[in-house]
């Protein structure tokens, strides 16, 4: 037994040696001495204090675009500007005073955005006379008001039969009045039935997407009621029902017989027709002015072509490399059949997130802590998502997309053509590190009080400058496929600028735009139709898709100012604007450069002057 216990104490470190090691990795857990006392804004319990706010009013007034909403957020937003005001701005220190200029832009842009639903509310009422009405239910609700319980019946009867009246001013007659007959409804001695509003098919799609916003929030009122009030489920339940169905009838014809969608899954699976909803020239100004960007949109449009210019010029210099000539086409077509089989997209992308994070450890140019190395994680995409989207998505977690069994052959063809590898190599660390997973990861923990003036000119923008500054460097793509993956992608983010932004004044149409890029990216046309469809569908903002390049762009500007010039280092400038928050550039630029301020902002930037000259390939700047 001494023998055995001798033994067993000599041999313990080496079988613990054997063991893996559990306990939490010390690299992992940053230093903490420099997070004591971290925030320097004076306002940022002034701005978490909004955003607990309003998110306490989101819930509460939860019918959207009911009259007690719309009134009480313009109140909202007018008593925070008022009380902003009261703020002694010179006392401020540079961080407060970009905190001001933040919230009182972003207080001023929720001002316009609920004048500009106004106009919109105005263009749909001739559809939705009805709307307020309906909606009042669930305001009626939340303020917790007595029912009187047949009146609501009979209003829900009414609303039913108000709804199916508008419906019918669309479909077509069953029968049709004889020639020395004036037109009547369906027998004779009907009243003529009235003409159904002339509205645009962008007006009829706005309202079909409301009424079924509508549905929602009524959905929500009756299982509060049903089957708890026993009155109201006798009374209401039955005039409820047909007035949904009345709802449900009336939103598909407006689709079918004015907006064009065809009827059948067709309007459940985001087929059909493309219908956007511009905002109009008007509309940019105001969106551009709250990003802080002082150009017109003929302008930015301009700087777009001269980029495109520059992608076009070398991806034809990789073409020729290739053995393609000038026909860079033939060359991509050739990029893009290099696809791998299915079911080895999720370990392709996984090999080049750790390539594209192997690159940045050879180089001091950015932070990536070990966890956000770590906490990463795959999903696959949704086939009936990948209709919007058909290329991977990144931030917290990396979407991939790829097709499915159920998929059409050709549905599966253009997926895996528009997922190849050489694409995906110029864009998997967009997604990740030090891309959106990157962003995510340093916003959670530096600044996070500034996420409610989230902005894509930030997200999107800092990812796609590490694309363009890696291709800089001149040593990430280096094979002539990668590169021409690489200009793929960035005359597509130019050609994103040029018909989004004629889509909203009106220069383009959503076909024009997918043909657009069929013709100057050598899209596939269904992934085209689903990057087309993505971008007017509602989901994003109207500057959105331009923001990508124009938000590298003037982070290109930036580093020109303060890196080349000697002011900063490389992780200090990038280090700098991941910590700044999701906020305006040029208020990134106010922090990084401490650019004076006022109430109003910094003075006009317009950083495509200072922007350093694109970077042919082999001409590396250092």
């Amino acid at each position: 037994m001494r023998i055995a216990a001798v033994l067993f104490v000599l041999l313990a470190p080496t079988v613990g040696a054997q063991t893996p090691d559990r306990s939490p990795k010390l690299e992992s857990v940053p230093a903490l001495a420099p997070l004591v006392n971290q925030t320097s804004s004076e306002l940022t319990a002034v701005v978490e204090r909004f955003s607990l706010d309003r998110a306490a009013l989101g819930r509460r007034y939860d019918a959207d675009q009911s009259p007690a909403q719309r009134q009480r957020m313009r109140e909202f937003y007018d008593a925070w500007r008022t009380r902003l005001r009261e703020v002694d701005f010179d006392k401020l220190g540079q961080e407060g005073k970009i905190d001001y200029v933040l919230l009182d832009n972003h207080l001023q842009y929720q001002l316009t955005l609920l004048d500009r639903r106004s106009r919109q509310r105005t263009e749909t009422v001739a559809l939705l006379p009805f709307a307020d009405r309906l909606l009042a239910l669930q305001d009626a609700r939340r303020n917790l008001e007595t029912i009187n319980h047949p009146t609501l019946a009979r209003t829900l009867a009414d609303l039913a039969k108000h709804v199916d009246s508008l419906r019918a001013q669309f479909e077509p007659a069953q029968t049709r009045a004889t020639p020395a007959a004036p037109p009547t409804d369906t027998t004779a001695g009907a009243r003529p039935r009235p003409a159904p509003p002339r509205v645009s098919r962008t007006v009829a799609n706005r309202a079909a997407e409301q009424i079924d916003q509508m549905r929602q929030s009524m959905t929500g009122w009756f299982r509060f009621y049903d089957g708890y009030d026993p009155l109201f489920s006798w009374w209401a339940r039955d005039p409820y029902r047909k007035l949904d169905s009345s709802l449900v009838r009336y939103a598909r014809t407006l689709r079918e017989r004015v907006v064009g969608i065809p009827p059948g899954p067709a309007q459940q699976q985001n087929q059909g027709p493309i219908i956007g909803d511009p905002i109009g020239v008007e509309g940019l100004r105001e969106d551009l002015r709250h990003e802080m960007i002082p150009y017109t949109p003929e302008e930015l449009i301009a700087i777009a072509e001269r980029e495109y210019a520059f992608s076009l010029s070398e991806i034809k210099k990789a073409s020729r490399q290739m053995g393609f000539g000038d026909d860079w086409k033939a060359a991509m077509e050739k990029v893009k059949n290099t696809y791998v089989e299915p079911g080895k997209q999720p370990e392709l992308i996984r090999d080049l997130a750790r390539q594209a994070e192997a690159f940045f450890d050879q180089h001091d140019w950015v932070t990536i802590p070990p966890l956000a190395r770590e906490d990463w994680r795959m999903e696959m995409i949704p086939p009936e998502q990948q209709r919007v989207s058909p290329f991977f998505l990144g931030g917290e977690r990396i979407m991939v997309s790829y097709p499915t069994a159920e998929m059409t052959d050709e549905e599966k063809l253009m997926s895996m053509r528009g997922n190849n590898p050489h694409f995906s190599h110029a864009t998997v660390f967009h997604e990740l590190n030090p891309g959106h997973h990157l962003q995510g990861f340093m916003t959670d923990r530096y600044n996070s009080h500034r996420q409610v003036f989230g902005t894509p000119f930030w997200g999107e923008g800092n990812a796609l400058y590490w694309e363009m500054f890696l291709w800089d460097t001149g040593r990430f793509h280096v094979t002539p496929e990668d590169r021409i993956g690489a200009l793929f992608w960035r005359m597509h983010r130019s050609a994103r600028i040029i018909f989004s932004l004629n889509f909203h004044i009106g220069k383009m149409t959503p076909d024009q735009a997918v043909r657009f890029l069929v013709d100057t990216v050598n899209f596939e046309r269904a992934n085209a139709e689903a990057e087309v469809r993505r971008s007017f569908a509602g989901n994003y903002s109207p500057l959105y898709q331009a923001a990508y390049m124009l938000g590298g762009l003037q982070q290109r500007a930036m580093y020109r100012e303060l890196v080349e010039s000697g002011k900063m280092t490389n992780r200090q400038f990038h280090d700098g604007i991941l910590q700044s928050g999701r906020i305006q550039i040029a208020m990134v630029r106010a922090r990084l450069g401490n650019v004076p301020l006022t109430r109003a902002g910094a003075q006009p930037w317009r950083f495509a002057e200072q922007l350093p000259p694109p970077v042919p390939f082999g001409a590396a700047r250092p």
